[in-house]
């Protein structure tokens, strides 16, 4: 199980801010930090150890616990936070961490009546800090979701799914369908489906217009298996492309491969966005491109690191990110190609592996 090794990578950065332990609230990191998947829990990581660590949750999950968290002692209060912050005070922890951006004003005053001897201390982002490298089973996991996506791809092109006269929504709800079909338990995230000038709008939600011949259609999408998402955008014309379309398409996919050629540990990801900013710039389109080359990825659909103008900090081995430049020309459409990637020592190990040409269906 990786969770006790999570928990141990925790108690050094806790050394570091010189905390006796962290309550854990935000359930994301709950479920990085333990297995468990219900709806209600907190998690106190006591810097000493495991033995010193508390579980909550309520009793709708005391079976779930045991089975998820069953190398932690729980403690089962429907007001499972403060009730892990009493239970700390009483076991004399001074300097307790709470994750203040996760709890809102009310819930912080709630923990401090709970634990009047202790003092409670901001300590926002520690356990994001571990999520940002996966390891082995974070990364199958994302690979999964990735085979997930593909698959359902590759069904929905191979039963014409995607054709002139169906609507953006049927085609986006027949390959959330599909990717269910492969062993998701749903989509990461809204799929985008853009046909036509609908395409040049970053995020568009799927209408009830139907695809026309001519249209350049934008598809946007990712699989959730085992908690872990996957990111994937691909680009079809519907009939033989336009000059217009084939032309932007090709300056997005060199655009990409310069961001994929300079994913590599170590490669500040300011440098990374660059990369294939410039292209786009060069060719004159930089106003264009209003987003982040890329995020993280992994139990949420967006993580840390940002690859972007203002990101921060450089690659490591074992982070998993997106590259997906996008150029979008308002009133005629747009073009964005995305990929999942595992950032290596030497360049990066890709986990869509949906073929990247314009495809002309």
């Amino acid at each position: 199980m990786p969770f006790p090794i999570r928990r141990a990578a925790l108690r050094e950065l806790l050394r570091a801010a010189d905390l006796d332990a962290l309550l854990v609230t935000d359930l994301v990191n709950v479920r990085y930090l333990t297995g468990f998947t219900g709806s209600n829990a907190a998690l106190l990581v006591h810097v000493d150890g495991d033995a010193g660590s508390r579980f909550g949750t309520d009793g709708r999950y005391r079976l779930q616990a045991g089975a998820q968290a069953p190398d932690l002692e729980p403690i089962i209060e429907r007001a499972c936070a403060p009730a892990l912050t009493a239970d700390a005070a009483e076991r004399r922890v001074r300097r307790l961490g709470f994750e203040s951006d996760a709890v809102t004003v009310d819930a912080h005053a709630v923990l401090v009546d709970a634990a009047p001897g202790a003092r409670l201390e901001r300590a926002p982002g520690l356990v994001q800090r571990l999520r940002r490298v996966k390891d082995a089973e974070e990364i199958a996991a994302v690979r999964a979701a990735c085979a997930a996506a593909d698959a359902a791809l590759a069904d929905l092109l191979a039963a014409g799914g995607l054709r002139a006269g169906r609507t953006e929504r049927e085609v986006a709800l027949d390959l959330e369908n599909r990717m269910r079909a492969h062993g998701a338990a749903g989509p990461a995230f809204e799929t985008i489906l853009a046909a036509g000038a609908n395409s040049a709008v970053p995020h568009h939600r799927p209408t009830d217009v139907p695809l026309c011949r001519g249209d350049l259609v934008k598809i946007d999408f990712g699989a959730l298996v085992d908690g872990y998402h996957s990111d994937m955008t691909r680009m079809f014309a519907l009939g033989p492309a336009a000059a217009w379309q084939r032309e932007l398409y090709d300056l997005v996919a060199s655009a990409q491969a310069a961001g994929r050629a300079a994913l590599a540990a170590g490669t500040p990801v300011r440098e990374v966005d660059a990369a294939a900013r410039e292209v786009i710039v060069a060719a004159g389109h930089g106003e264009r491109f209003p987003h982040g080359l890329g995020h993280g990825v992994g139990l949420q659909i967006h993580e840390a690191p940002a690859l972007s103008v203002a990101g921060t900090g450089e690659l490591a081995a074992d982070m998993v990110v997106t590259v997906e430049p996008g150029v979008y020309l308002a009133g005629r459409g747009g073009v964005r190609i995305e990929d999942t990637l595992v950032v290596r020592v030497d360049g990066p190990d890709p986990l869509t592996r949906s073929a990247r040409a314009l495809v002309e269906v």
